[in-house]
């Protein structure tokens, strides 16, 4: 690793962890964001949307940053704007993690809640209607808009790029959708660079981008909720199937991959997972399914991890756990079998 001078510059040649494997030969491969700067994929596509906006002449010197954020991407606007010398204002609700809350402050940014302390419903259309509108009356703000700003799928085309480095195919992307800008702009990239995968979007039952019918849940940075609006960086012509995972199977999977392997995921990571561990052995013989691991599960310690909140809000899924924890062991690596083996 050379010597660097910004953090934006140790974006990016994330770690693939191989997570599980069939007889067959079929594997889950971890595409690791964690170990980006702020701990997850969202600041490739922060930097890629200022980058545009610069280009653009949107953003000039000394200019205010303004977008409505659950976390990840305002912690990448965070230090793409103390970088490049632009104020940021972040306009949140406190369904965010406070960890993450607390990082966007310690690094500059300036918090506007939508909803008062105490309230924790998530309210993305709020945060986005308040955004918009905060940008419209300043002459020097630009509202990033990361669910309908083309730049934020263009984020991650060098995370296709670096999974064709790694990789000689990738047969099935199967990811978390929140802005879709992850998933899709690493599909379209991989499908540009001739290895078009089989593309499976999972979301969190009570999100309405795959249809069915809206609620609440807890999976942060993810899915749509009811009465916001799907935005652009969702591509259906990229999407070979759209699932759903409950908050408590993606929460169990989380802590049962935690608990067994150190591995430290977010909640919507695992739901991810838990689709990918079910279906393993029902993927065709000798693929490659690869998951991007956007945010990883430190920031999480007060919620998923915490089995006071857990059990508060009923999430708690001890059955569940268990089982994915036979399925990590059914699936184990063969050298990670061999090395339990030898311990």
């Amino acid at each position: 690793m050379p010597i660097v001078t910004r953090v934006t510059d140790l974006i990016g040649r994330t770690p693939l962890f191989e997570l599980a494997t069939t007889d067959t030969g079929t594997r889950l491969l971890l595409k690791l964001e964690p170990f980006n700067p702020t701990g997850a994929a969202k600041i490739r596509m922060a930097r890629a949307m200022v980058l545009e906006a610069e280009r653009q002449g949107l953003l000039r010197s000394g200019g205010h940053i303004i977008e409505s954020t659950s976390g990840n991407t305002g912690l990448g606007l965070a230090v793409v704007a103390a970088e490049r010398g632009y104020r940021f204002t972040a306009v949140v609700d406190h369904h965010a993690c406070k960890d993450k809350l607390r990082a966007m402050r310690a690094m500059g940014a300036k918090l506007v809640f939508v909803s008062a302390e105490g309230d924790d419903d998530l309210a993305t259309s709020a945060r986005e209607d308040l955004a918009e509108a905060m940008a419209a009356e300043r002459a020097d703000a630009y509202f990033t808009e990361q669910h309908n700003n083309p730049a934020n799928a263009l984020g991650y085309h060098a995370v296709a790029e670096e999974l064709l480095e790694d990789l000689d195919r990738v047969d099935i992307l199967l990811s978390a959708v929140g802005t879709g800008g992850s998933l899709f702009g690493t599909a379209a990239r991989l499908r540009q660079l001739g290895q078009p995968p089989y593309v499976i979007g999972v979301e969190p039952v009570g999100s309405i981008a795959f249809g069915g019918p809206g609620g609440p849940y807890w999976q942060s940075g993810t899915g749509t909720p009811p009465g916001a609006t799907i935005g652009t960086a969702v591509d259906y012509s990229l999407l070979d199937e759209g699932v759903k995972v409950s908050d408590e199977a993606a929460f169990a999977t989380a802590r049962a991959v935690a608990a067994k392997l150190g591995l430290m995921i977010g909640g919507s990571a695992g739901g991810s997972v838990y689709e990918g561990l079910t279906r393993l052995s029902d993927f065709p013989p000798g693929s490659t399914i690869v998951t991007i691991v956007c945010d990883g599960g430190e920031k999480y310690l007060d919620t998923v991890f915490d089995d006071e909140w857990m059990a508060a809000r009923d999430l708690l899924a001890p059955d569940t756990e268990r089982a994915v924890l036979d399925l990590l062991d059914r699936y184990a690596p063969t050298r990670r079998k061999q090395l339990a083996e030898v311990w």
